[in-house]
């Protein structure tokens, strides 16, 4: 019997250490600042190790939690449509190592690279579709399912064979801005959920995949 061999995924973080000077790898320790609103868009971003927070600040002082990213990830990709200066800041969660591609190499990159091209397609399609999700969520789903189904994107939740994860360390203020709540919900429903056994604090805070009854739930 013939076996049809498994193309292999493309190895985005070694081909952009592979092609030398316009990449740079940065180290950040927790909760240092990666780039703040306002400052100059200069280059992309891809996560290597660890955990970055996206967020915004209005004009009247109100911030706001946008996205939450890990290993693999991009981000700071508006430079290359011509944004000017990033429209929102970024944080690391936990110490990590982020690669910073200048936008004009990487915009050759994609030209050139069609392997590399699908891969930063991929990424953008797949965080349009949780923008989408994202709305679906807040227009029409209760509190505690938000909740739910932030800890369990948190957690990675489909892309770890594991039943449960532990998370980066987020404060019930930082989910309660996430999902549109108060912090006094958010630790309602975080005590309701460990008493259900979906989430643990024996190890850090540890989510559970059953977790996702919550989600599912009519």
């Amino acid at each position: 019997m013939s076996v049809t061999p498994t193309k292999a995924a493309f190895d985005v973080e070694g081909f952009l250490r592979s092609i030398g000077s316009p990449v740079t790898v940065v180290a950040y320790r927790k909760g240092a600042r990666i780039f703040s609103q306002g400052e100059p868009s200069a280059h992309v971003l891809y996560v290597r190790t660890g955990d970055v927070q996206l967020s915004v600040v209005s004009s009247s002082g109100r911030a706001a939690v946008v996205g939450m990213l890990g290993p693999g990830e991009f981000f700071g990709e508006g430079c290359l449509t011509g944004q000017a200066v990033r429209l929102g800041s970024a944080t690391a969660l936990s110490d990590s190592t982020v690669l910073l591609v200048d936008k004009g190499a990487m915009s050759r990159l994609l030209h050139q690279e069609a392997a590399l091209s699908d891969q930063f397609i991929l990424h953008i399609l797949t965080r349009n579709i949780r923008i989408e999700e994202d709305l679906v969520d807040q227009l029409f789903n209760s509190s505690e399912k938000r909740l739910a189904r932030m800890l369990l994107l948190l957690a990675r939740y489909g892309k770890a064979d594991s039943p449960s994860r532990v998370v980066p360390a987020v404060s019930q203020e930082t989910l309660a801005e996430m999902i549109g709540t108060t912090r006094s919900r958010v630790n309602f429903f975080m005590k309701k959920f460990q008493r259900l056994g979906f989430i643990d604090y024996s190890d850090g805070l540890r989510i559970n995949k059953t977790l996702l009854t919550v989600v599912l739930r009519d």
